[in-house]
């Protein structure tokens, strides 16, 4: 069974890019969260749960799971409560069709979690699945590199026509890339919660995640030590990532790097300021000749980084759907936001939050926060936002979302739902910050992935709001069961 299990997880991990699979009968014609993944989900369960009542698995109940578990009671709770004031139905949907819907993505992303949690419980455990899902990145950077190649040599139409053998959409009409995913945003999530944890803390505590066959490295003891698979894979995600020209994963990004340097890499930062600073020192250098090599190929690696991010800036700045941000002015709030592309997203959010007004303690209800966003949406996003515009079409389909994964809490709900969710969270935020300071490296890998992975869902989550997305569950589900079973 423990096979099984294993071959059942690389599964899941290899197939996580593919996020809107065409081929998914039980799922209704307007969701586009559609993970590819959930196949070897719904294998892998039943073979974990007939390992649980086997008591194969040791720490088969991880300490946050109960967090969870208390807020999907508070949920339970506050839907049953909202159903006493429900609204009319909306584009053909009641509130106990939305219900029914929000609590089957709700459970799908429990089960990601609770998955994660019990595949690992051990270092051997993390090893394997760092590695299957560092696979799942190879082919989404293969394929990325494949789309931005096609799209800027005029093969647009034979890239749509391949996408669309998996997924229910193409390519969005820019050079944006997408990579297995369902839009650019997704993959720059995607990369920015799932992968870029992992190799930070590959980089940051010089752990190898794909080592050398003994016998080679025995023979290359130096190259051996050299983490140069992750520092590659690194630079191929961040490379794909400007390529997606997606705001907010460059912001998510960049906020989690500099938080988790800040807090768990002012080690590795002292040690390379030493090592820049020690190519200057004579002390240190034993010969004038070895004194300006060692000067001058510091030199030439600081100007070639200034290189770089000059280069980076004039790429991003290029872009005019990223330069309105500082070419637009801010005479009108709501001119502004529509001016830079936020207008649906600021909208549906402070439509959502009229839904909070109603019942601030238990919310509305998980799923109903849509009833209450098309009314509510501002004046000054009504004209000019053609999404809009095609959302509130008589003849349109659309149920709108918050878009707001914060907003969605507080509105579905309350107060009670936003802190049990917060709690999870700063449960395992409290786990990261402990294992930084366990004196294995083991320890510090796991506390520099679980903060990169915290600070990037914290700012992500103000742009997507779906619990159905493996990247909310995963890593956290595989951070809280080996933090559970290396306390045990």
């Amino acid at each position: 069974m423990n096979r099984l299990s294993r071959l059942l997880w690389a599964l899941l991990l290899v197939t996580l890019p593919i996020t809107s699979f065409r081929y998914m009968p039980f799922m209704g014609n307007g969701t586009v969260v559609r993970p590819l993944s959930l196949y070897p989900l719904l294998f892998l369960m039943p073979v974990l749960l007939l390992r649980l009542w086997r008591k194969e698995l040791k720490s088969p109940w991880p300490g946050h799971f109960t967090v969870l578990a208390a807020f999907s009671l508070a949920a339970i709770a506050a839907t049953a409560l909202g159903a006493a004031f429900a609204p009319i139905e909306l584009r053909g949907l009641d509130y106990f069709d939305r219900a029914l819907r929000a609590f089957l993505t709700l459970g799908i992303g429990l089960a990601f979690f609770l998955a994660a949690a019990w595949m690992n419980q051990t270092e051997d455990d993390l090893n394997f699945s760092v590695r299957w899902l560092m696979v799942g990145l190879m082919a989404h950077l293969v394929w990325g590199a494949i789309q931005f190649i096609g799209l800027n040599t005029g093969h647009r139409a034979e890239l749509k026509q391949f996408q669309e053998l998996f997924s229910v959409r193409g390519l969005v009409k820019n050079k944006r890339i997408s990579g297995f995913t369902f839009e650019p945003s997704w993959l720059a999530s995607q990369l920015a919660t799932l992968y870029l944890p992992w190799l930070t803390a590959a980089l940051l505590t010089g752990k190898i995640l794909f080592p050398l066959p003994a016998g080679l490295a025995k023979r290359n003891s130096r190259f051996a030590k050299i983490t140069w698979v992750e520092i590659v894979l690194l630079g191929g995600a961040l490379a794909a990532l400007l390529a997606t020209y997606s705001r907010s994963g460059l912001a998510v990004t960049a906020f989690a790097a500099g938080i988790t340097l800040l807090v768990a890499g002012r080690g590795f930062l002292h040690s390379a300021w030493g090592w820049l600073l020690a190519g200057f020192r004579q002390d240190v250098v034993q010969s004038h000749w070895r004194a300006i090599q060692a000067s001058a190929g510091r030199v030439l690696l600081v100007l070639t980084v200034l290189a770089l991010f000059a280069t980076v800036g004039i790429f991003l700045a290029d872009k005019g759907y990223i330069a309105r941000f500082w070419t637009t002015d801010f005479e009108d709030f709501w001119g502004y936001v529509v001016d830079v592309s936020l207008g649906p997203r600021v909208a549906y959010a402070a439509g959502g939050l009229r839904a909070f007004d109603q019942n601030p303690l238990t919310g509305v209800g998980l799923g109903a926060s849509g009833f209450y966003i098309y009314q509510n949406i501002p004046d000054g996003v009504l004209m000019g936002v053609p999404e809009i515009a095609e959302a509130l079409a008589p003849d349109s389909r659309l149920f709108p979302n918050p878009k707001n994964l914060y907003v969605r809490l507080l509105a579905e709900t309350g107060l009670v739902g936003l802190a049990l969710f917060g709690a999870f969270w700063l449960g395992l935020l409290a786990d990261a910050l402990e294992a930084l300071h366990r004196p294995t490296n083991l320890g510090r890998f796991l506390g520099t992935a679980g903060l990169f992975t915290l600070a990037a869902l914290a700012l992500q989550a103000v742009s997507q709001d779906s619990f159905a997305l493996p990247e909310l569950w995963l890593n956290l589900g595989i951070l809280a069961g080996v933090f559970y079973g290396s306390k045990r």
